[in-house]
């Protein structure tokens, strides 16, 4: 026989060591917090290692991204999502 074990976790009454309903909702949120906590941590930790804001892709491939309207403008252009008339508009009025 189990001796004095009456199911659940711990010891004590119904279990997680005398506590019970409470210490398992305290250690869902603990187990939660905690989980969010490193999510967070690392979200901080990637802006502040990359000041760029490239995205991890971007990253991956070594594509940089675009920082002016220009390069934007020509990587449009070089794409084919812009015909030469649109490339030369565009670059007779942003400048």
């Amino acid at each position: 026989m189990m001796g004095g074990m009456m199911g659940g976790f711990g010891s004590g009454f119904g279990g997680f060591g005398g506590f019970g309903l409470i210490g398992m909702i305290l250690n869902l949120v603990i187990g939660v917090g905690l989980i969010v906590g490193l999510v967070v941590l690392i979200l901080w930790l990637w802006r502040q290692l990359n000041p760029g804001g490239q995205t991890w892709v971007a990253v991956q491939h070594g594509v940089k991204t675009a920082n002016s309207s220009k390069e934007i403008r020509r990587a449009r252009y070089a794409g084919g999502e812009i015909d030469r008339e649109q490339y030369l508009l565009m670059l007779t009025d942003l400048g």
